[in-house]
């Protein structure tokens, strides 16, 4: 067995420009010079900067192991000093994903967020690198259906015999803070009442049948560490290709289809997630769409060779007219549902307040009311 390799992915959102649809050069700047420092001091292995709308992430590999106190303090102290440059910049919503005060060991529950892997570099070992904006965790879990069990999308399941054994995936209740790993593909049906349901059932972790990491996702909801809303999750994603696993056309070939996901404006409504270049990552059309970019890196003794741009590709273009004539649907309904989110996904807006300013103007409705049981029906 060889020294493993962590890859950390760790993202935020402390000052968007202008507005919530892009980062700032100066912003950028700072934080590549963060990871810089830390790669001369034998902290990192190797890192990118990654971007995706209003989000900074840093792309880390190392072999400290995951949720490392050392690891996450230095992009902890990055946010903090661009949370400091954005105020003086006077970017939008600086500081937003900062929720705590101090550091406290790891990021948990302190607002950015991250997905981390550890494992053994292969003789090859491509990963490619998801970063979405203006959506949430559950925007993952389509997609990496469709890359670990659906054979209409990974030939692989079919021809691959190194395949077919499927794999075990962990999905995380976000709301009573428990997982289940669920053996796939026997246990695909199942899997898929919960993970249908993406606001509450997220995918964290994809695995081999020998326990290898496949793929990881982040997972952290800001509305449920602050009680209210605060801006969008803006997940990330790590997966592994080839060799046993999905290959990398089999990992990108899900976001040809623009599937719907929450956030979108104001983080209340339902609109396509666009796979979209690294040029093309600043939304803007009511704060929109939800957008995706995707860097691929082959990774070499730690070293992150790339990345490489993968959604800058012609093939995606019908993908993004899609999107936008979905986006234009949807944006038609205006604030009725199903463009806004349901009631129940909107108790961490400003609905409560507006529901609290009204509540003594609400009576009694008799007709609706079942006879002699009291209830509502």
């Amino acid at each position: 067995m060889g020294e493993k390799i962590t890859l950390s992915i760790i993202k935020a959102d402390v000052g968007g420009w202008v507005g919530h649809s892009a980062i700032h050069p100066e912003m950028h700047d700072l934080a590549i010079e963060h990871a810089a420092r830390a790669k001369k001091a034998g902290i990192v292995i190797d890192y990118f900067v990654g971007h995706c709308g209003d989000d900074h992430a840093f792309i880390l590999t190392h072999k400290k192991g995951i949720q490392n106190t050392e690891i996450h303090k230095m992009c902890w102290d990055a946010f903090l000093d661009m949370t400091d440059l954005a105020h003086n910049l006077g970017l939008y919503g600086a500081g937003q994903d900062i929720l705590s005060d101090a550091f406290s060991g790891n990021l948990r529950g302190m607002g950015p967020g991250y997905a981390e892997m550890e494992f053994e570099e292969r003789k090859s070992e491509p990963i490619i690198v998801f970063l979405a904006d203006k959506t949430e965790p559950g925007a993952w879990n389509m997609p990496l259906y469709k890359m670990f069990c659906d054979p209409f999308n990974t030939a692989g399941l079919v021809i691959d015999q190194s395949m077919f054994k499927g794999f075990d995936i962990e999905v995380d209740d976000l709301v009573n803070a428990k997982k289940v790993i669920f053996d796939t593909p026997l246990e695909t049906y199942p899997m898929l009442s919960f993970i249908g349901a993406p606001g509450r059932f997220v995918i964290k972790h994809v695995y081999t049948k020998e326990g290898e990491i496949a793929a990881v996702t982040s997972t952290q909801r800001l509305s449920f560490i602050a009680g209210k809303y605060v801006g969008k999750d803006d997940p990330v994603m790590a997966v592994r290709c080839q060799s046993g696993l999905p290959a990398v056309g089999e990992v990108l070939n899900p976001f040809a289809f623009p599937h719907i996901v929450a956030g979108w404006m104001r983080g209340s409504h339902h609109g396509p997630l666009m796979p979209v270049s690294m040029t093309q990552d600043h939304p803007t059309r009511f704060d929109g769409p939800p957008r995706v970019v995707a860097l691929g890196f082959q990774l070499k003794d730690g070293k992150l060779n790339g990345p490489r741009d993968m959604f800058a590709d012609v093939s995606y273009d019908r993908a993004r007219q899609i999107a936008n004539e979905m986006a234009d649907y949807l944006k038609a309904h205006g604030p009725f549902e199903p463009h806004r989110l349901p009631l129940e996904d909107m108790e961490y807006t400003n609905m409560p307040l507006i529901m609290e300013t009204l509540k003594d103007r609400w009576v009694d409705d008799g007709e609706n009311k079942a006879k002699g049981s009291g209830k509502h029906i």
